[in-house]
């Protein structure tokens, strides 16, 4: 009788997913102005794990408000919060129903696409985007309450900012070498001016 020939099994490897990589805390700021003096956008943020200290610190800040720094998700209108959760400080005292108003519409339109712009461009991992949390440190010029404001303007200079603080916390930019060698170059624009007797 022949012997029968033995027939190897292929085994299929299991693929092990890889866990996106966790975002203790980045941090990064940014300045996008356009001509108008109140057109300025200089964010900072914070970014990280909503089981994290950024999770705690955006726990805490909402459910402790403060009169004149109210602490209010980032929307693209009423009843649409972006992802990530994205959560805006004010740095200013607020004080006017103007400056509300202005705040709470283009500058807080702005900041909620400037985050999903980072999305799309790949700085926040989109598997990551229920995941993690950004409090959004916020300057509105104050001058906002006695000019005409372009609000296109003031939208667009927000969104673009937050998208580039954002990537620039993602991406730890700029780099501690890049920052070393160029620390001699870069001068402070209010120090100078302090220096100069402008201010």
């Amino acid at each position: 009788m022949p012997k029968k020939k033995a027939v190897k099994k292929k085994v299929a490897k299991s693929v092990v997913p890889v866990a996106p990589q966790r975002i203790v805390l980045r941090t990064g700021e940014a300045l996008v102005e356009a001509a108008p003096a109140y057109s300025a956008a200089e964010p900072e943020v914070v970014i990280g794990e909503l089981d994290g200290p950024v999770g705690y610190a955006i726990a805490n800040l909402i459910g402790d408000q403060v009169k004149g720094h109210s602490r209010v998700f980032a929307i693209l209108n009423c009843d649409v919060q972006v992802r990530p959760v994205t959560l805006m400080v004010s740095k200013v005292t607020v004080d006017s129903t103007k400056y509300t108003n202005i705040l709470m519409g283009s500058v807080q339109a702005g900041i909620a696409n400037g985050v999903l712009d980072a999305v799309r461009a790949g700085d926040i991992p989109k598997e990551k985007a229920n995941d993690l949390g950004i409090i959004v440190s916020v300057w509105l010029d104050p001058s906002v309450t006695s000019v005409e404001v372009d609000h296109n303007i003031l939208f667009e200079t927000n969104r673009q900012a937050t998208a580039k603080a954002i990537h620039k916390a993602m991406h730890n930019e700029p780099g501690i070498d890049w920052l070393l060698a160029n620390q001699k170059n870069v001068t402070h624009y209010f120090h100078q001016l302090g220096v100069e007797g402008k201010l």
